[in-house]
């Protein structure tokens, strides 16, 4: 399998998701699991399983590419092909997180966490100058 990733690394200050060109994803078309450091390449390993609506060439294209970056950064895999990290999505993940929703509303956390979503991006705009 050829891999697409690509190392990427501004240094400075954090870049959003948005920023990242589709090469520093594990899963380049779908923009999911980006690579850019050891933790993440870590993180993409153990969440593999919950990327949901991927075929299995996608799966085999994030592998390859969590195999280069953990090279790269020098992290340790035993798992020696996809199908060892899991290819079932977690179940029923929408509705879960309806159910959640539902919760933090009756508990009245939700414009709670709201607020605080605004406040993180409005911080981070103002430190990149938009």
């Amino acid at each position: 399998m050829r891999t697409t990733w690509i190392p990427y690394e501004e240094h400075g200050r954090l870049t959003a998701k948005g920023d990242l060109p589709d090469t520093v994803f594990a899963f380049p078309n779908q923009r999911k699991e980006p690579l850019t450091d050891a933790q993440h390449v870590r993180n993409a390993v153990a969440r593999f399983d919950q990327v949901i609506d991927v075929s299995d060439d996608d799966r085999a294209l994030a592998f390859a590419n969590i195999e280069k970056a953990a090279q790269y950064y020098n992290v340790d895999l035993s798992e020696t092909s996809w199908h060892d990290l899991g290819v079932h999505p977690q179940r029923h993940r929408k509705e879960a997180a309806a159910k959640a929703v539902a919760t933090k509303r009756a508990r009245g956390a939700l414009k709670e966490a709201a607020a605080k979503g605004a406040a993180t991006r409005k911080r981070e705009r103002e430190e990149r100058g938009d």
